[in-house]
């Protein structure tokens, strides 16, 4: 590990900020070989500091993308910080279309940590990102995965209030889906709401959401008067 970091200062002395970075960036590779975690999340932070500095804001989000990469199947929380931090970057710049990218994978990790809260969050900025870039077919399967999340939180009001503001973004199986999805819940239909959630539409979607839809609690159904 020495012989990197003797040329990252020699990289540094000189103001060779790129170059530096890009050492940097060889030296996660080394840490991940040994599965330093707390050095890759370091030295990978380094390296976007640096590109950021000389004004490469396209080779910071890479660095932030190629540890996220790196560290994903094995370790999502700590990806999930990179895609994070890789979002923020271009969104500093002119890059919406490469920001719904990074966006996606936010929000796509979060659902698979189940953190469905912040899932919500970042699958509404998701949206929004990709009305920017008017991808409008995307859209509607991301109204879909909100709505997933909000009842995987049992929040039937939220679910209904998405539907309602973005319903006209989504092709007609979309519409036909959410539509008989949230009717089952409305009126406390569990077989409905299961017959829905087991759809092909819904279970040929990113595998997060497919795997989140085998796991949504279902209406509790009419309970008889005692």
């Amino acid at each position: 590990m020495s012989t990197p970091k003797l040329a990252i200062d020699c990289y540094m002395n000189n103001k060779s900020w790129f170059h530096a970075a890009k050492s940097w960036g060889q030296v996660v590779l080394l840490a991940k070989e040994t599965d330093a975690l707390a050095e890759v999340e370091e030295y990978a932070n380094k390296a976007c500091n640096l590109y950021q500095q000389h004004g490469s804001p396209e080779a910071a989000a890479a660095s932030m993308d190629k540890a996220a990469k790196m560290t994903e199947s094995k370790h999502p929380d700590l990806a999930l910080g990179f895609y994070k931090r890789a979002l923020a970057v271009v969104l500093t710049g002119d890059s919406t279309h490469q920001a719904t990218e990074f966006a996606s994978k936010v929000s796509r990790i979060l659902v698979k940590l189940k953190k469905f809260e912040e899932a919500s969050k970042a699958l509404k900025k998701e949206i929004s990102l990709n009305l920017q870039t008017k991808s409008y077919g995307l859209v509607g399967r991301l109204v879909v995965a909100l709505v997933l999340v909000q009842l995987a939180l049992e929040d039937f009001v939220d679910a209904k209030k998405t539907f309602k503001k973005w319903g006209n973004r989504c092709d007609p199986q979309e519409v036909k889906t959410l539509q008989a999805l949230l009717q089952a819940y409305d009126d406390e239909d569990p077989e409905l709401a299961a017959k829905m959630l087991a759809s092909p539409f819904i279970r040929h979607m990113d595998v997060e959401y497919a795997l989140l839809s085998k796991n949504i609690p279902l209406p509790r159904g009419v309970q008889p008067e005692k």
